[in-house]
Parts: structure tokens; sequence; C-alpha cells
């Protein structure tokens, strides 16, 4: 009976579970078959949709030889994301704070991004005022914004001034838009929390900080942190892996290459035209600057979906970012190496050499100087050497040393650098006259010592060699090879009286002075003498400034760039080539996308026997004229021509040396200023030591001869 009834039970219970599974297996089949359509379409999970950019690869830069000069080191910056920032104002401070406290506390708070807008309000004599020069910045004018936002109305209404507006009140009315006080102005932090908030949460608004426009809190930050933040659940910050560039030759080629930094404020509309964020890195000088677009590449999109609380439930990328081209130029690193080297040396012998001879003013205060080199056939930018030069890789530290030393390093004296040509000028007073028909190769004309044409005005310029040094000698009557190899200046005078100074500029202009090279860095165009320049200044041109012209003084003041790019025109017989430093472009993959065609960019009339007599001349001023000490010996066949130019009664001279190579084909053309060098012919061994590299010459560099020929430039002109 017992077992009946047990087993009755046990049947009771089996119907029981297999009626109720059945109830829940129909009501799983109606939800998830039957009514999938409903429930999908009333069952919502609401999310959100933000994007940020994924920061492009920057494109390195080379040498002419494939050697890479600026190359990528990656770092992960920690910025903070607008989208999921906290909302309220002490969300926002506390996860400031505890940030930074964490960034010092690992000692990673190098890379602090500190808050341009620190430099906004200035505490003096127990009130606070507005910094103009913060003022006049676009940052600037969005702070005027928003004080007019909090109803600050500026005192001169026209210019936007505040220079009577209390000032402490508007920053009062900050630290409560900040939560940094309460509404009666009591602190809600500490004096340091305060300080260190302010100015940062202010930057973050100037800088339009939002779900589209990250801010960068500190850079390179390690590993570590990285993973001590992740643990700590913070919200609010990302790591973005940024590009630090890397200069494998440190020290040499600064000018030219460039620095990168975040957009200046006056740069900034520009950049945000373009689709740049504000905090982009960009170049802000030399080929980083100039080649910026080929570099830059094109940022791509990421897309983050979050939830209603904040929890990113899915990310994808919505745009691939397009890495940046490499940027070859046309300088050969191992040649600029040695210029560099030879022009710092050329400095040291022209000063030992000075002290050693006791005289006054003999180069014992020259400091610096520029050599330039560039093929004469193609235009191609060889070497670009500036002293004193820096380095990039330590710029940051150094600046303030660099910026306070009187040698101005940072100034690019290559390009930049203005100067009276001297005796280099001559070259083309000679091509023209030849070319015009002013004088023949045989053309003689006297030399008096002192030029009388104009002695009826009391104007009797003298040549170099009619002094007391000189014994007040002359060099009687002298045809045009002759003039350019001893450099007599009233030789030159007569030929720029008849030529007149329309003729002359007709030519300096063709080859190239006073105009600009065509090389994409920023560069001087110089000054080319003559009445335009001065009208413009509100002055007169005279006859007698035309014959100072003519030996490359009065106003004339060029660029070794420009002068070692004029020599080439005239080597080219009128023809002048368009100077550049842009070799190829090439993509990610290696492909070539841009290559520099040589071009013509101005030509007169010059022809090849005219040519000749001056390259012949050239040839005479290495072997027997004012360089023939520089080159004793030497094996290779150039021709040059040496200058120097007064610059001030209580320094040296400047010294100015150009020559080309090899004499019966010219390939390169090379030019050197040293300020204060005294003498142009001294200025001939860094270009002499450059040539030896270039052509591999069995010649030792940096020698120094004992031979003390005297010719024009031995201190004489």
């Amino acid at each position: 009976m017992k077992r009946r009834d047990h087993l009755l039970r046990y049947i009771a219970l089996g119907f029981i579970f297999v009626a109720v599974s059945l109830v829940y297996i129909a009501r799983l089949i109606t939800i998830q078959i039957a009514s999938q359509d409903y429930y999908t379409e009333t069952v919502v999970t609401k999310t959100y949709t933000r994007t940020e950019p994924i920061q492009a690869q920057r494109g390195e830069i080379y040498d002419r030889n494939g050697k890479v000069l600026v190359e990528n080191k990656y770092t992960y910056d920690l910025y903070l994301d607008g989208g999921s920032f906290p909302k309220s104002n002490e969300d926002k401070n506390n996860i400031l704070l505890k940030l930074t406290q964490k960034a010092k506390a690992m000692d990673e708070f190098d890379g602090f991004n500190e808050p341009r807008a620190r430099e906004a309000f200035v505490y003096k004599d127990g009130k606070w005022s507005l910094d103009n020069a913060f003022m006049g910045t676009v940052y600037g004018k969005r702070l005027s914004k928003l004080m007019v936002g909090l109803n600050f109305t500026p005192d001169d209404k026209e210019k936007g001034g505040w220079t009577q507006t209390d000032i402490g009140e508007v920053r009062d009315a900050l630290l409560l838009r900040y939560g940094l006080v309460d509404a009666d102005g009591n602190d809600l932090y500490s004096e340091e929390e305060r300080d260190f908030l302010f100015p940062l949460r202010l930057d973050m608004e100037l800088k339009n900080f939002s779900a589209v426009e990250p801010y960068t809190l500190i850079t390179d930050v390690s590993v570590a942190f990285i993973s001590a933040i992740t643990e700590g659940g913070h919200r609010g910050y990302n790591i973005n892996v940024s590009a630090e560039r890397v200069y494998t030759y440190p020290g040499y080629l600064s000018h030219v290459l460039g620095r990168v930094g975040q957009i200046q404020a006056e740069n900034a509309q520009y950049y945000t035209d373009l689709g740049y964020s504000l905090n982009a890195i960009v170049g802000t000088s030399g080929a980083e600057k100039s080649f910026e677009a080929y570099l830059h590449g094109t940022d791509g999109t990421l897309a983050i979906v979050e939830d209603k609380y904040g929890n990113i439930v899915e990310t994808y990328v919505l745009k691939e970012p397009v890495a940046g081209q490499d940027v070859y130029l046309t300088i050969d690193i191992d040649l600029q190496m040695v210029a560099e080297t030879a022009l710092k040396n050329n400095i040291q012998t022209i000063v030992d050499q000075a002290i050693a001879d006791e005289g006054e003013f003999d180069g014992e205060d020259a400091n610096a100087g520029a050599l330039t080199a560039l093929n004469s056939k193609t235009g191609e930018v060889l070497v670009l050497a500036n002293y004193p030069s820096y380095n990039l890789a330590t710029f940051n530290e150094d600046y303030s040393m660099l910026r306070e030393d009187p040698a101005s390093p940072l100034f690019n004296r290559s390009l930049e650098g203005i100067y009276e040509p001297g005796s280099t000028f001559k070259i083309g007073m000679a091509a023209a006259a030849l070319q015009e028909g002013i004088i023949t190769p045989y053309t003689e004309i006297l030399d008096e010592g002192e030029y009388q044409y104009y002695a009826d005005s009391n104007f009797t310029p003298a040549c170099w060699i009619y002094s007391a040094r000189y014994g007040y000698r002359t060099h009687g009557w002298i045809n045009v090879s002759k003039a350019i190899e001893v450099s007599c200046n009233c030789f030159f005078y007569d030929v720029g009286r008849q030529l007149t100074i329309t003729r002359m500029n007709k030519y300096c202009k063709a080859f190239g002075l006073g105009e600009a090279t065509g090389i994409e860095l920023s560069e001087k165009t110089g000054v080319l003498a003559g009445p335009t320049e001065r009208e413009a200044k509100g002055e007169t041109w005279y006859d007698g400034d035309t014959i100072q012209a003519a030996i490359g003084q009065s106003d004339n003041l060029f660029t070794p760039l420009q002068i070692s790019n004029y020599i080439s025109t005239v080597l080219s017989e009128g023809d002048r080539m368009k100077a550049h430093i842009l070799y190829q472009v090439r993509d990610y993959h290696g492909n070539i996308t841009y290559e520099f065609e040589p071009q013509i960019v101005d030509s007169i009339e010059l022809s090849s026997k005219n040519a000749l007599v001056v390259k012949n001349a050239m040839r005479s001023v290495i072997t027997e004229g004012s360089a023939v000490r520089i080159f004793v010996n030497y094996p290779l066949a150039i021709g040059g021509k040496t200058g120097t130019a007064q610059v001030s009664s209580t320094s040296s001279d400047n010294a100015i040396f150009t020559a080309f190579a090899p004499f019966d084909d010219p390939e390169i053309v090379a030019t050197c200023i040293i300020e204060k060098g005294a003498s142009g012919t001294d200025a001939g061994y860094s270009v002499r030591d450059l040539f030896t590299s270039y052509f591999n010459v069995d010649y030792p560099l940096n020698g120094v001869t004992e031979d003390t020929t005297t010719g024009e430039d031995g201190a004489n002109e």
C-alpha cells in the first residue's frame, strides 16, 4: 500500500515538472521566435556615439642619399576626453587633481602641458591686471568674449580695452565658474590646489575643450603610469600615442630642419581652417614648417559608443588615418657636416692668426658666418651651414641661453643674413660690361690710384691699393681679366659709370641679386642698390652712388645663397636656375609622389665668349691673385673671387669668398661669408675643405700654409 502511494506521488511530481517545463518552453518560444519583432522594436538600449581623432603618423625627413635626418619616436600622452569627462565642477576638479597627483608621485610630471592661460592674469602692487601681450593673442580674444559673457563690459568698446575694469572681480567670477570658491567667495580647495586648477580650467575653456576637441594634459607618460591610473578606475581621460621627433645628426643642419610644436596662437585660425585640432603638432620653422602639408598626413576618426552611464559599449574606426609623407632634401648630410666643421675651424683659424699678428681689426673679433653650396646645373642646394648653431635635441633646455647669446646662434645666416658682397660683385659687372659692349677683353682702363672722373665735384674714390699700407701704388693700365684678378676698384668705377645704374641692375636682377632664390625655406631677398631703393626711403640717388655700387658697396646687401646662385648664373651664360631644397616626396609605401625638375626662372643673354672671359679671370684669382696662398698646390682646378666689406670703423671687415669647381665643367658653387673675418682670402679655407670632401681630393683638411703672399684681399680692399 505504501509503495503504491509513493509511486503515485512520483508520477504526480513528474507530471507537474513536465507541465511547468512545457509552460516555460512555450513562453520562451513566444518571446524569442513568435514575438521577436515586437520585443526588438520596443525594448531599446539607449546608446550615444561620439568621435575622436586618430592622429596620423608624421612623415620623416631624409637627405638626398636616403639617410634619415628626422625620425619618429612614439610616446604615450595623457589627454582629457571631453565626451566622458565629468559634468560637475567638483568631479572635474577632483579628477584633475587625482591625475596630476598620481603623475607627481610617479615622477611623470615633466611632460605637464603648462597652461598658456597662466599668463593672462598678472598680480602686481596688490591688484590683478590683464597681460597685454596675452590679450593680443587668439586666446586673449576668447577671454574677452568670455568676460563679456560673464556680464563684464570693456571700458573702451571700440578697442575692446579692459584698462579700468576691476580684473579682480573678473577673476573671482571665473573662480566661481570653475567651482573653486563657493557663492560667498570662500575657497573650496587649498591655495596650492586653487592656483593649480584655475589656469588649467581656464586654459581648457580657451582651447575649446569638448567632446570633439581633446586637451593634452601630460605628454610622454610611462606604461606603468597608464596601468596605475587605469586600475584607479578614473574616467574622463584617454591615452594617445604620439610621435616625438628624433634628430639622428644632433647639432647639424638645425636651422634647415626646424622644429615642431603646438599651434601658436597667432596661427590658430589658419590651422583650424585647415581642419587641424588646436592640440595638433605642426612644423614651426625650417623644413618642418615649409613641408607641413606633406609631413602632417590626415587624421582618422574613431567612433566610441557609450550607454547612458558612460560605459563604452563599442569602438570602431570611422575613418582610417593616412600617414604623412616622407620628405627628401637635396642636402648631402655628410657634406653638410664637413661644411659646418670647416666653417667653425675657419673662424678659429682667422682669430688665431689675428691674435698671433697682434694687429688691430685683423679678424680677432670674427665670431660668426655662413657657408652655402649648390649644384650650378640644377639649383639643388647641397649645403646650408651656419655658425654658431644649436642642437635641436636640446633646444628647449638651451633656449634661454641661445636667446641671450650675443652671437645669435638661432639666426639662419645662410638664408636670412644679408651682407655687402664686396668685390664678388665685380664678376657680374664684368659680365654685363662685356655683353653690353662697354669693354672688350682687351680694353684697358688707367688706374691712377684715385678715380678722377668726378674730381671737379671733389669726389675721387680710391682703389684699395692706393693707401699708405701699400705705398700708394696703382694698377696702371689694366684690362678686365687682370682687374678681376687683382680686384682693381678704379677699373670697375669706370665700368659702372659707363654701364649706368639702369643697365647694371638689369643684369643684376637677372643674375638673381636682390631677388628670391626660389628655395622653399624662409629667406631674405636682400637689397639691390639703385634709385628705386633710395626713392622708397625718400632719398636721392647720385652718380657717385652708381660707381660705389659697381664695386659691391652702396646699398647692396645679399644672402650667401644669393651670391652662390648669382655666380652659377654667370657660369651658365645667363640662365638662372631656381634654387631648391626639396628633392623628393614619398608616400608611406615608398612611392615617389613629387620630384623636383630643374627650372630656369630668369634668363639674360650672355655669350659663351664673354662668360669664358670672366671664368678664366676667376681661375687667375686662384692661381695668381688674392686667393693663391689658400690654394697652394691644390690638385683640383677651380675658379673664385674674394671680397671684403667694411661694416664698422670699430671692428674687422666682413670676409667673403665664392668659388666654383671643377673649372672645366662647373658643378658646384660655394660661398662663405665670415662676419668680421677681415680678409676675403681667409674665408677660402672652408670652401677649400668643402671642395676637398665633395670631390674626394687628396689634400689635407683645415691645413694652413705659411705662404703670406698678399693679393687683393690680404686685408687690402
